[in-house]
């Protein structure tokens, strides 16, 4: 058995997503056969997608007959690939910003929600709750535990759930507010993300601030944004503004992962029936109206709000179908984070 033999064997597995083999798509960065073991290294980049993780399994699977033990790694290659010690955060592989173009939509909740998820698949992840002016986030995950300070004055953050947290709730006061001008903002957010010691992380997850003021242009300007997901409700008036943080990223180039729909309804439990509060249908129309992934719909459920309020995210409640919601939006933006991710390895590496 050589290299051809293993490579022979890789063309069998196909991406699902990107609609070919993963040797002709350039997916299989290195094969290496010696005496005992089969190294091969595969341009996944998105740490516990459903879909990458079917991409291994499968590898795993047509290999599994040959004499030899199998060892995989992921690594993956972009275009804007600098040098380690000019990145920014280069022990974090994906940052995704969650933002909304006003406030009310639930945004926060998505975030906490998404960052919760994901841990709970198994991956090592951050969430930097980037609202300034209305930081909300340890309250949603009840982390009374502040950051500590190591001797070269870096922070270390404390973990609920799996998740790193870092917030400016932690540094102020519970009842003052923070009156701040740009340069300033501009100022704490860099420190926050650059003297914090994040450590490895699949993935960082931002929480923004409603709108499109110097916070998301701060964020845009600085980090290496893997994508970023765009909260609305069905109603028109949410639609309008979600359309403004749309062409914000765009301005920037920014990977748009999705368009994510939440108070979508309100299942009553002494009717039976499922009532449109907000709208019905709007943040689907939304996405094919701006060809944009649909990430899903989230329930109207108080369980929502009580799991925000006592500080356990509901995407934890296995028993739930609003849980169930929740997970497969997680889901959903970890596998377009690692179709963003494949593509832009294919374009570095053409």
């Amino acid at each position: 058995m050589n290299e051809t033999d293993v490579r022979d064997r890789l063309r069998t597995v196909s991406d699902p997503d990107l609609g070919d083999d993963i040797v002709s798509l350039g997916l299989v960065n290195d094969v290496t056969v010696d005496d005992d073991t089969v190294y091969v290294s595969l341009a996944l980049g998105a740490p516990y997608s459903p879909h990458e993780t079917a991409i291994a399994d499968e590898v795993r699977e047509v290999l599994s007959d040959f004499d030899r033990d199998l060892t995989l790694s992921a690594d993956v290659e972009t275009a804007d690939d600098l040098d380690r010690d000019e990145q920014v955060l280069p022990d974090v592989t994906n940052i995704v910003a969650v933002a909304s173009g006003k406030g009310g939509v639930g945004k926060s909740t998505v975030s906490v929600n998404l960052a919760a998820g994901l841990a709970d698949m198994g991956a090592s992840v951050g969430l930097f709750d980037a609202d300034v002016y209305g930081p909300n986030v340890p309250r949603m995950v009840d982390a009374d535990q502040h950051p500590e300070a190591t001797p070269e004055d870096t922070i270390v953050p404390p973990e609920k759930f799996g998740m790193k947290l870092m917030s400016m709730a932690f540094l102020v006061g519970d009842d003052d507010p923070v009156i701040w001008r740009g340069p300033m903002v501009h100022q704490i957010l860099t420190q926050l993300w650059e003297d914090v010691e994040w450590g490895h992380l699949d993935y960082l997850v931002v929480d923004l601030p409603p709108g499109t003021g110097d916070t998301q242009l701060t964020l845009l300007q600085s980090l290496p944004l893997a994508g970023s997901v765009i909260v609305t409700t069905p109603q028109e008036v949410a639609l309008d503004d979600a359309r403004k943080a749309l062409r914000m990223f765009g301005k920037h180039d920014t990977p748009v992962l999705g368009i994510v729909e939440n108070m979508s309804s309100f299942h009553c439990p002494d009717c039976g029936s499922d009532h449109a509060i907000f709208g019905e249908g709007g943040g689907r129309r939304f996405a094919d109206e701006v060809d944009m992934p649909f990430l899903g719909e989230l329930p109207l459920d108080p369980r929502v709000r009580e799991g925000g309020d006592s500080g356990r995210p509901v995407v934890l409640d296995q028993e739930s179908a609003t849980g169930d919601a929740f997970r497969a939006m997680v889901a959903n933006v970890a596998n377009n984070t690692g179709i963003v991710r494949r593509r832009q390895h294919q374009q570095a590496t053409r």
